[in-house]
């Protein structure tokens, strides 16, 4: 069986890019701005990588959870689907039944309150806090394969034509 078609699985790879450094940089945004530079020049880009040094994870604490806020949060969020579900029986019947529509609503808050508690009974054993996590790196290096590391260069020395 072939590995060809519309339905094929496309298989990546997962080994760190070895080739000459075209540039170090300190941000991502950076090293991106380097392939856009590169890319606009018609640089084959499918030859390069951008490659984090040094990655840290980084979580950052954003809020305390306590019960009332589980409360608040569960019954928002139920009411915001009540609500979606209430404009979905509006076009399925002909005449608006606002009583079919608030009543979609509070049972969507209900239910959204009811499992956003229970999840946080279950969950506030772990943690009592909210946060954000993501992987910082110390620096960023543009990779080129060695082949086209002097075009690579010859490019990034000539200013973008637009």
């Amino acid at each position: 069986m072939t590995n060809t078609g519309p339905f094929r699985r496309r298989t990546v790879d997962v080994s760190v890019p070895h080739g000459e450094v075209v540039g170090s940089y300190a941000t991502y945004a950076e090293a991106q701005r380097t392939v856009d530079h590169l890319a606009k020049a018609d640089f084959p880009v499918a030859k390069l990588a951008i490659v984090g040094n040094d990655l840290k994870t980084v979580e950052r604490v954003t809020r305390k959870l306590s019960w009332n806020r589980a409360a608040l949060e569960g019954a928002l969020s139920g009411a915001w689907f009540g609500l979606f579900l209430g404009l979905l029986f509006t076009f399925v019947q002909p005449t608006i039944n606002w009583g079919l529509f608030a009543a979609a609503v509070l049972i969507g808050a209900a239910f959204g309150m009811f499992f956003r508690l229970a999840g946080y009974a279950v969950s506030r054993r772990s943690r009592d806090f909210q946060s954000t996590s993501q992987v910082l790196a110390e620096s960023y290096d543009v990779i080129v394969d060695p082949t086209l590391i002097l075009k690579a260069r010859d490019v990034l020395a000539r200013p973008i034509e637009d």
